[in-house]
Formats: structure tokens, sequence, C-alpha cells
């Protein structure tokens, strides 16, 4: 047998190839160009650097940063979930889920939680001493937490009117 013929046989497939993987999801591109996405954005952002804020200094000496640690925490992640799910389009492979009730539920929830964080961060700063590093970081913190507070509350704007447009075409 020619090697020719041999080597050739071997590189062109006769069958499409099976190792090629397709996904469902999608990457919206446009999604972070809408106002709830840079929204979503802003709240990961601040968020983040709320908690990284007060988890650079000990915090642990104060119930209440611990606290606002707690929130700060758990609504990053909660944004950063619902921001993935919103990128990759999986919403909308869910139709089962109530989107805009859960987004009204969690925004209207972490809208709350953090003007009481934002406050309880605030009222945290006159225990550092001023001029240092936990006194500049926990002022830092206190002004993000309020920035955060500001962008959840237009998320909930922005799901509430969602929520009413969706409850009015039923």
């Amino acid at each position: 047998m020619d090697r020719h013929a041999v080597v050739s046989a071997r590189r062109t497939p006769s069958a499409p190839e099976c190792n090629i993987s397709t996904s469902t999801l999608a990457f919206d591109k446009h999604f972070t160009t809408t106002s709830r996405g840079v929204l979503h954005l802003a709240e990961i952002v601040f968020g983040m650097l709320v908690w990284i804020l007060v988890g650079g200094t000990d915090y642990i000496h104060l119930s209440a940063l611990c606290w606002v640690m707690f929130c700060a925490v758990v609504c990053w992640v909660l944004t950063v979930c619902l921001f993935v799910i919103y990128l990759t389009g999986a919403h909308s492979r869910m139709p089962l889920i109530p989107w805009t009730t859960m987004l009204l539920c969690l925004n209207s929830s972490a809208t709350a939680l953090y003007l009481v964080t934002a406050v309880v961060d605030a009222l945290s700063v006159n225990q550092a001493i001023r001029g240092r590093h936990n006194y500049n970081c926990w002022a830092a913190s206190a002004f993000f937490a309020f920035l955060t507070t500001l962008c959840y509350a237009g998320s909930s704007y922005l799901s509430y009117r969602a929520w009413k447009t969706t409850e009015e075409g039923q």
C-alpha cells in the first residue's frame, strides 16, 4: 500500500468530529451597556470596595463592623451570581422562575440592608483614631457603602418598573 494514501486517509475524517462542544448559554454583549447591567457592575465594584476596606482592618473588635462585613459579602455574592446569570442569558432558559419578582425582592432587600450597613459603618468611624489606618479605611468604606445603597436603590426602581409592566401585561 502506498504510504501517501495511508497518511491522507488518517488526516481526513470520514465522520463529523464528535469533540466539538456547543453551549446553550450565550454571552450577552449588550447587557453591560443597559442601565441594569451598569448598575449591577457598580454594585459589584462598590460592594467589593466596602468589604475590602473593612476587611483590611481589625474590624473583629467591633461587632457592628462584623455586621457590615456580613451584609457586604452576602449582597456582593448574590449580585455577582445574578450578574453572571443575566450576562450568560441563563435567565431566559429558566422560565418557571419569576425573575422580575425575584429581582424586585432582592434589590429592595439589598437596598434596606445596605442603608442600615452604611449608617452602621459611618457611626463606627468614631471608634477609630483620626488619621490612622482604621479610620481612613472605615471612612472610605462608609462612603462606598452609601454609593452602593444608591446603586441598589436604582436597581430596585428598575426592577419595580419591570415588575409593573409584567404584571400589567398578564
